[in-house]
């Protein structure tokens, strides 16, 4: 008989791992507080973009799938939280309001001894201090839980959530035992760990070493400006052939887990850490630099920046995976300093519908115009519709005259025989004679 889940949090996690359980037999009762997201999963209609997600819907709904906004009366084997627990940024602290509510719903209307799993990213220790005792106020001892971090990348979730070990640690070993079943129905392989706290930090580890790494690039390539290097150029002779782990290249460093995760570590320290606040302090920087690199190298082309047009192509987080997603987009720490100095901005992205880009103070317009109409373009991300962008037919008849190519996937030498000024993060080409 196959297994019945309650997952409570239709985001990004609780939505794929639906989509995913669904997929592999399980009977899945997705929960979400917002109507709007349960009147439109109801009806099939998918809020975020995850490639499959939208196909396993329409395939399960109605058997394997339902949603609603409370879990149903009947048993379930388990109730999956995956709830948001954002971070207020202006603090750093985390709020758990979510996670603390989505506890007692369950506790309220799962019987006694129903496995619950912590899927949401917390602190350290906060399965222990937040969900157990909403869990044990009203089922004493008999309690199993279990803490099952989520570690996919959008755009290959579905995919991951098999292929990936699947973390799990439990408050104790029958509640492990209950996990590791439930995980083994999904993926591959199982990793049991000594207990909550050690699966939480699991999670927390992987994206902070990710964001650490990240920033070392693009350290590197703040360097390398001051002197006047190509960081991409130090980095390929560095990693060539070099036996020790590879440096990264610069670039923007958002999205919903790794803009966030590394505030969750700090929180679950009693001392300051020595990396992982400095290493997030700087990729929250990079933005805006870059936005002052762009501002500058405008005013230098046009001689001013009131009423200049700035094409910019790319205004999800990243560009692949390809994704909608427009948390810890670059964009958001961009637009005050271009609005400040009158900039127009246009806005151009594959995926992202058009009413964000207004959102966001951004001018939605074709490909086509975002060369044609503009005195210079701003290269966010590095979607495959860019990565192919032939950029000298384009150039031939457009009033580009600089192009600030974040990711360096465009042609250098199209572009700058042009006679348009050519920059990538802590690059700036040598203009021509």
């Amino acid at each position: 008989m196959p297994k019945t889940v309650g997952v409570i949090g239709m985001g990004y996690v609780g939505l794929t791992l639906t989509a995913a359980l669904a997929r592999k037999g399980y009977v899945v009762h997705g929960v979400d507080a917002n109507p709007r997201v349960v009147e439109a999963l109801s009806n099939g209609r998918i809020h975020v973009y995850e490639p499959g997600v939208q196909e396993a819907f329409a395939e399960h709904l109605g058997t394997g799938i339902t949603v609603s906004d409370r879990l149903p009366d009947t048993p379930l084997d388990a109730a999956i939280l995956s709830v948001s627990t954002p971070v207020d940024l202006s603090t750093g602290r985390p709020d758990l309001r979510n996670l603390a509510a989505a506890a007692e719903h369950v506790a309220a209307t799962c019987r006694p001894g129903t496995l619950v799993v912590v899927r949401s990213t917390v602190p350290i220790g906060t399965s222990r201090s937040v969900v157990l005792p909403a869990l044990a106020a009203r089922w004493g001892d008999d309690v199993r839980l279990v803490m099952a971090p989520e570690r996919t990348i959008q755009g290959q979730a579905l995919r991951e959530l098999v292929e990936l070990p699947q973390v799990v640690g439990g408050l104790d070993e029958e509640s492990l035992g209950a996990g590791a079943e439930l995980f083994a129905g999904l993926a591959e392989q199982v990793v049991p760990v000594s207990g909550l706290e050690t699966a939480e930090m699991v999670k927390l580890s992987n994206n902070c070493h990710t964001d650490l790494i990240y920033a070392f690039g693009n350290e590197l390539a703040l360097i390398a400006e001051q002197h006047g290097l190509d960081p991409l150029e130090v980095i390929r002779a560095a990693n060539l052939d070099y036996p020790r782990p590879d440096l990264a290249k610069p670039g923007y460093v958002g999205g919903g887990c790794l803009s966030k995760d590394p505030y969750l570590m700090i929180a679950s320290t009693r001392r300051p850490p020595y990396l992982v606040d400095r290493a997030r302090a700087l990729n929250e920087r990079l933005p805006a630099h870059v936005a002052e690199r762009m501002v500058e190298l405008i005013r230098e082309s046009a001689g001013r920046t009131e009423g200049v047009r700035l094409s910019v192509l790319g205004w999800a987080y990243k560009g692949w995976p390809a994704t909608d997603d427009m948390r810890g987009t670059p964009i958001a720490e961009m637009m005050p300093l271009f609005r400040a100095v009158g900039l127009t901005v246009l806005g151009h992205d594959p995926l992202v519908p058009d009413e964000v880009i207004r959102e966001y103070g951004g001018e939605p317009v074709s490909l086509d115009k975002a060369f044609a109409d503009a005195h210079a373009l701003l290269v966010i991300n590095d979607h495959p519709d860019y990565r192919g962008l032939e950029v000298e037919s384009r150039l031939a008849t457009s009033g580009v005259r600089v192009l600030f190519d974040s990711w360096r996937i465009l042609d250098e030498a199209a572009i700058t025989r042009h006679g348009v000024r050519y920059a990538g993060i802590g690059y700036l080409a040598e203009e021509r004679a």
